[in-house]
């Protein structure tokens, strides 16, 4: 711990007073994949399900908290790790509320898989949003592969910075051979037992 830091304990109100009270228990479903490949479509379309159904929800896209809370980190090694350890930060104070947090963003390497996992622990559920880099390339939602091929971006991942497919994800779901409405039945049937308090 860093000195004249003291972190506060909250003495009288825990995280189970106010999972009970919201009738479910926090995680953060982490959706890693190439930039295209669905990750943030089904985050929303899930997201919008568990609204419906009454619970309380939290989605973290990585283009937004680029934004903002990370808009003076690049792309190179040193500021992606910093990019996903303060992600992962914000994650688990909403997990610890009682929220169901998605997050959104590529994670591209292994390592940076660990750090997320390692600050989440128990809270962490790892999705593999899996497509090609052919297919997401042929999407381009963004129009950010152009660009890639055009040179105009640097460290584009799939491109001049690898993927790592992750080894041991909770969950992959193929956008390429899976329907949008498939992958959310999909994923909130592999998480609904973490979820319900």
């Amino acid at each position: 711990m860093k000195a004249n830091i003291h972190t506060e304990f909250h003495r009288f109100l825990h995280r189970q007073d106010k999972e009970h009270k919201l009738g479910q228990r926090g995680m953060v479903i982490w959706m890693c994949g190439l930039s295209g490949s669905g990750k943030s479509t089904i985050a929303n379309a899930a997201e919008r399900v568990l609204h419906q159904r009454g619970r309380t929800t939290a989605i973290l896209d990585g283009d937004n908290i680029r934004a903002g809370l990370n808009a003076n980190l690049g792309f190179g090694d040193d500021d992606r790790l910093e990019n996903i350890r303060r992600i992962a930060e914000v994650a688990k104070l909403f997990a610890q509320q009682g929220i169901v947090t998605f997050v959104s963003a590529i994670t591209p390497r292994g390592e940076l898989r660990d750090v997320a996992r390692g600050i989440l622990g128990d809270d962490f559920f790892e999705v593999y949003v899996k497509a090609s880099f052919e297919a997401c390339a042929q999407r381009d939602v963004k129009g950010l592969y152009a660009k890639a091929a055009k040179g105009e971006i640097a460290h584009f991942t799939g491109k001049d910075s690898s993927f790592e497919e992750p080894m041991q994800a909770d969950l992959v779901l193929d956008t390429e051979e899976n329907e949008l409405e498939d992958c959310v039945d999909l994923l909130l049937e592999s998480v609904k037992n973490r979820v319900i308090h």
